[in-house]
């Protein structure tokens, strides 16, 4: 790939420029990149946070919701002075405050089956940072519909996880590992069970890791594999995902 950085650019990205498996081919790939992030909470904000200062092109913020002062104990691209403020808005300011030279489109809407498919396919990656299975099973069925490839983490009380859905590539989607969401009022809420704000810049961190991984195409993918982190306990575990040939989404 082309690629022709100012002088402010290559200062700026120049711990990524020096990685031999990275460098300006990598960085240049990053630059042409375009990433929806949906929520712009406690997984979307380490996650988008972390894309900007990476120097993705173009970062995305989908979320209907405003700034409520529960909410500063973990969504950190917002603020007290922000309280009241829709979430995009102040998460596209503290964006730029990263990275002027990065481009934030915000997306002021609930993610629903109207607006999926639209939203969606002017971006090349997607991202799940949502609290409810009603939108994370939309989107991660609208990605197998699209093609489009899935990171997606969740979070509750002391524990985090996280995956790659490739199945346009061969791997399992979403569904081969929930098949369906689970009943009503059988699995709490944050807001109901509660979250170590710690948690979620953990996950959200370890989802900007592995979008840039698939965006510049280095290492090894999530895809495939389910990683769960234990913070109590210190553990991370890896479990092999298999893909579901009679999943009724990809298989």
């Amino acid at each position: 790939m082309e690629f022709i950085f100012s002088e402010d650019e290559i200062q700026r990205y120049a711990r990524h420029i020096l990685l031999r498996e990275l460098g300006g081919t990598g960085q240049a790939k990053l630059k042409a990149a375009r990433v929806l992030v949906v929520g712009a909470g406690g997984l979307g904000s380490p996650l988008a946070l972390y894309l900007a200062a990476a120097g993705v092109g173009t970062i995305g913020l989908v979320d209907a919701d405003v700034v409520e002062l529960s909410n500063l104990q973990r969504q950190i691209m917002h603020g007290t002075t922000d309280i009241g403020r829709r979430k995009v808005e102040s998460g596209a300011e503290s964006l730029a405050r990263i990275n002027p030279l990065v481009r934030v489109v915000p997306h002021a809407e609930r993610l629903d089956a109207d607006n999926v498919a639209g939203l969606i396919g002017e971006y090349d990656l997607i991202c799940d940072g949502t609290d409810n299975f009603a939108t994370r099973f939309l989107l991660a069925d609208a990605c197998v519909a699209t093609r489009k490839t899935l990171v997606s983490a969740a979070v509750l009380r002391f524990e985090g996880q996280i995956s790659t859905f490739k199945p346009h590539e061969g791997g399992p989607c979403y569904r081969c590992l929930y098949p369906e969401p689970p009943p009503e009022g059988l699995v709490p809420s944050c807001s109901e069970a509660g979250v170590l704000g710690a948690v979620t810049g953990v996950m959200g961190t370890l989802q900007a890791t592995e979008v840039l991984k698939e965006i510049t195409s280095i290492g090894t993918s999530l895809s495939g594999w389910l990683l769960i982190w234990d913070a109590l306990g210190a553990e991370f575990r890896k479990i092999k995902l298999r893909k579901d040939p009679a999943c009724p989404v990809c298989g």
